[in-house]
């Protein structure tokens, strides 16, 4: 399958929210935050995504099919050295466990190089299987799994992989 990363537009930041509510349903179950009365979550930091210098926003595609998008940005989620974290990422069913996620990836490992951390929800077993996989593979050395600076709104302590890229 191919896999390519295209920067999200500002004309396609409608696309983004709507992949962006898909994600937080999903994630809903592990941090137990309900949509508002409109029946959305929101996402708070979208338009900084268009705005800020220190972050960037990548559909991702699967042989040309829209399958997902990642969001980086500068901002930490423990003590440690920092040049790039995840900040959302999501592959829909339709491409996982099919590599889509991993090709992804390695192509922002490719283009963006540096201290990475990535947060993930410590009940979300598949994730943090995913996560420690990536890192691993991307990594220049150890990768360190330490607790994060604050946790989910359910009370999970957030887990952050920290590792660099050359």
């Amino acid at each position: 399958m191919q896999v390519e990363l295209t920067a999200v537009l500002p004309v396609e930041k409608e696309t983004l929210r709507n992949l962006l509510e898909k994600y937080n349903y999903e994630f809903s179950q592990y941090d137990l935050i309900p949509f508002n009365e409109e029946g959305l979550y929101g996402y708070r930091y979208l338009d900084s995504y268009f705005t800020q210098p220190d972050r960037a926003a990548w559909f991702i595609r699967a042989d040309r099919h829209l399958a997902g998008f990642v969001l980086v940005n500068r901002h930490p989620d423990c003590g440690r050295p920092l040049d790039w974290a995840v900040a959302e990422f999501f592959v829909a069913y339709p491409f996982r466990r099919r590599g889509v996620g991993s090709a992804a990836m390695a192509e922002i490992f490719r283009r963006f190089k540096g201290n990475w951390q990535i947060k993930y929800h410590p009940r979300n077993e598949t994730s943090a299987a995913f996560w420690q996989a990536v890192a691993e593979r991307a990594a220049a050395g150890a990768v360190e799994n330490v607790p994060g600076d604050s946790p989910y709104q359910d009370g999970s302590e957030a887990r952050v992989l920290c590792f660099c890229v050359e």
